[in-house]
């Protein structure tokens, strides 16, 4: 393949989607931030993988989106019906691969309630919290295109 031809990698591209953008840039050694609506970001590595742990990890920021998302879902569920979020948290493990390609083995997210739920809602709670956009993602995985700049 020559350096002049364009390599289409998918044309089923949604024409008009709500595209959200947003851009990362490198800062120093394994350090980059991302700007997000006027938000900033940092990623970096860990000291033992060459990095300068000035702040988490792509991977953690993934499983950190999945829980955070989770939270937001709960939140909303107790604040549609009028019950207090005060207490609740989110607790979030997750393993690595051992073997190839590197990539996020297993995750595990424990929603804890705050105390006064009612044992009526727990299940309706956990339902809505299971359904968070981050986690249909992962159900359904979306169509990725990685490309060069030409």
């Amino acid at each position: 393949m020559t350096g002049s031809t364009q390599q289409i990698l998918s044309t089923n591209r949604p024409q008009n989607a709500d595209v959200h953008r947003f851009e990362v840039t490198h800062v120093e050694r394994d350090a980059y931030t991302v700007d997000i609506r006027g938000h900033r970001l940092r990623v970096d590595q860990p000291i033992e993988a060459g990095g300068t742990d000035t702040a988490p990890t792509p991977t953690e920021l993934f499983a950190a989106s999945l829980a955070t998302c989770i939270a937001f879902y709960a939140g909303r569920f107790l604040h549609r019906h009028g019950l207090s979020q005060a207490g609740l948290r989110v607790r979030t493990e997750f393993t690595m691969a051992s073997d190839r390609p590197p990539r996020v083995a297993s995750l595990r997210i424990v929603v804890i309630p705050p105390p006064e739920l009612p044992e009526q809602r727990r299940a309706a709670l956990l339902a809505v919290a299971s359904h968070c956009t981050v986690h249909n993602t992962l159900r359904q995985t979306p169509q990725i295109e990685i490309e060069l700049e030409p």
